[in-house]
């Protein structure tokens, strides 16, 4: 009888055993499959930063370490790149001492394509190479010095940056691409160009070809695109890493916009026509607080009637007012471009404004190489331009002026845009 217990006990205690083996296995068997099975695509050349890039002696160092996430890591670029040693260099980067190591046009063009990407045989046009690297280098510099305005998250690293923090950022793993898209800068003509080529969207089985198909209230569908913020849901502990892998890896771009004209923009699209959700989440907040309405219509249809809407003097009233971001943060349509895609943090391949969109559409699309597959839809809008500043900000304070300056002065300096002496000086 003792026998036969004691077996039972040493089954049991197997059993436990063999259940946590089999867990600790199938863990380490799920990342590699969930490795090589993440798309890596999308040739282009390496952009990284002076800081970023390393030197070979700390490089050889770092490949000693035979961590599984980088042995990991080296496997997908081996079987993905063709590498004879994927932990050599970085993709679409030529060895060091190799005497073709240039960023020319040639060198850029080597590599095997995908279907759909178009090969040019002229080079791209030298001034629009220039603008791009000084629009880069004008981040790194402020990014980099730590005694030249400081703000919010500036000296903070990726690693830092809350998971919801990161909800801007749309990947298209198909053509190897990162969109950072900031609401009123074009942002919904390039969110059309992102389902296109990613293919996210379906019309009968068949995906959308042209942009302008694509049904206007299904383009901010935040379903349709596949954001940074959701890796953790999909891919749970790997999630960073393989953000990570991407952002080295693939063409990250963004578009910006002179911050106070998009500002003006924000208040024209969200309070100068009948939006019901704007109207009840912050127009009805601004009435009350600022504009010595009680009890404002509950309506927007009901407030239009009435005459009733916030002035562009309650709208900067509320954005100075420092119990708007103890509530809740800034929406995204008037938060910070910096805030909204961590330039300081992510070293972007690509930087566009909205005042040279065409002329940058057509340079960032032949970058990616799929200008043959879609086009950069036209705008035939209103749109708000800078010679509107002066009238816009007439009946706001000087005070007000200065205090919006210094709410919104790290965009200016980070993406290059001049002070606006006129509206700051009496």
């Amino acid at each position: 009888m003792g026998k036969s217990r004691l077996f039972r006990i040493f089954m049991i205690v197997g059993a436990v055993f063999m259940i946590l083996l089999i867990i600790i296995y199938w863990d380490d068997v799920g990342a590699s499959n969930f490795y090589l099975h993440t798309t890596i695509s999308g040739p282009h050349p390496s952009r990284l930063s002076p800081q970023g890039r390393r030197d070979p002696e700390k490089k050889a160092e770092e490949d000693k370490e035979g961590s599984f996430l980088m042995d990991i890591d080296a496997f997908v670029n081996q079987f993905l790149e063709g590498t004879a040693d994927p932990t050599e260099q970085v993709r679409g980067e030529p060895p060091p001492g190799d005497p073709h190591n240039q960023s020319s046009e040639k060198s850029e063009e080597k590599f095997v394509p995908r279907r759909e990407w178009k090969i040019h045989l002229t080079p791209i046009d030298p001034e629009k190479k220039q603008r791009q690297e000084s629009r880069k280098q004008l981040i790194q510099d402020v990014c980099s010095n730590r005694s030249f305005l400081d703000f919010p998250g500036k000296n903070r690293t990726f690693d830092d940056i809350p998971n919801k923090e990161l909800d801007h950022l749309i990947v298209d793993d198909r053509h190897g691409i990162i969109y950072c898209y900031v609401p009123k800068v074009a942002c919904t003509n390039w969110k059309r160009i992102m389902i296109v080529l990613s293919e996210s969207l379906l019309l009968d089985g068949v995906p959308y070809q042209d942009p302008l198909d694509v049904p206007q209230e299904l383009i901010h569908n935040s379903s349709l695109h596949f954001t940074f913020n959701k890796f953790w849901k999909r891919y749970g502990k790997f999630s960073r890493h393989l953000m990570k892998i991407k952002l080295k890896k693939y063409t990250k771009f963004l578009f910006v916009r002179d911050p106070f004209v998009r500002l003006i923009s924000a208040y024209r699209n969200k309070f100068e026509q009948e939006n019901e959700d704007f109207y009840k989440r912050f127009a009805v907040v601004m009435l009350k607080k600022y504009s010595n309405y009680s009890d404002p219509p509950a309506s927007v249809v009901d407030a239009f009637a009435a005459g009733i809407r916030p002035s562009f003097s309650n709208f900067v009233q509320y954005l100075l007012d420092p119990n708007t971001e103890k509530e809740m943060p800034f929406n995204e349509h008037w938060r910070q471009m910096y805030r909204l895609c961590h330039p300081c943090q992510i070293n972007y391949d690509f930087v566009g404004k909205l005042e040279t969109l065409d002329e940058d559409a057509e340079h960032l699309l032949r970058i990616l190489r799929v200008d043959n597959v879609v086009e950069f839809p036209q705008s035939h809008r209103n749109r708000t331009v800078s010679s509107w500043e002066q009238d816009w900000f007439a009946n706001i304070p000087l005070e007000y002026r200065k205090e919006l300056y210094r709410l919104y002065e790290a965009d200016f300096k980070l993406f290059g845009y001049s002070k606006p002496e006129n509206l700051l000086h009496e």
